[in-house]
């Protein structure tokens, strides 16, 4: 069982310790925080603040710590200042988020946005911003990949490999892509595989027999 969006606010306890003891629960989760700075929290209307979301992290990596988690940030959002960038960037360099997805903001009809901030970033500052973090973050994936090397992990079998008709692809507990040699196995199997290299978004892999 894989869950996938998590709002943050008001995450409850009991889930964390659902998760904790349920092995048949991935490890892996995805809680779109949006933006870190609580300036920029309090225009998008969002219910937690900063401080709510680093006690949910530190709580999540405490209780399962061999959890991967994915987060979704917006930049630009009107009045967005170099300040609310910085600390969203320090935020995403300490969290080491295994995964992350980061969009400009754009205006969309009927939205509180839309009908009432002014998009003050102008677009070449948004550009220049989701480029920082997502090279920071594409280094960020590249190391957590690279902690998996070596290690062991029960896939399940996907799919064929883009790569080649001869590998098959398939996830680990905490969303990972894993490719690895076709062999016999199919998809719906469980395959261990023990991880030899990665990219920043694949890991390779051979079976262990």
């Amino acid at each position: 069982i894989r869950l996938h969006y998590a709002y943050p606010t008001d995450f409850p306890d009991e889930v964390i310790e659902v998760m904790a003891r349920q092995k048949k629960i991935c490890r892996y989760l995805d809680i779109p925080f949006q933006h870190i700075s609580d300036n920029q929290l309090s225009l998008m209307k969002r219910r937690h603040t900063k401080a709510d979301a680093l006690r949910l992290i530190e709580k999540l990596r405490a209780s399962i710590p061999d959890i991967a988690l994915r987060t979704t940030l917006l930049v630009g959002y009107p009045g967005e200042t170099e300040e609310d960038f910085t600390e969203l960037m320090e935020f995403v360099r300490d969290t080491k988020f295994d995964r992350l997805g980061v969009f400009p903001y754009s205006e969309e009809e009927g939205t509180y946005s839309a009908t009432r901030l002014k998009d003050d970033v102008p677009e070449d500052v948004k550009t220049r911003r989701l480029t920082e973090i997502i090279d920071l973050q594409n280094r960020l994936s590249e190391e957590s990949n690279k902690r998996d090397v070596g290690k062991e992990f029960e896939i399940l079998v996907e799919c064929t490999s883009k790569r080649s008709e001869e590998q098959l692809s398939g996830r680990t507990s905490q969303n990972k892509m894993v490719v690895f040699d076709r062999h016999d196995f199919k998809v719906g199997d469980y395959v261990k595989v023990r991880i030899t290299g990665c990219s920043s978004a694949t890991l390779f892999g051979e079976v262990v027999e």
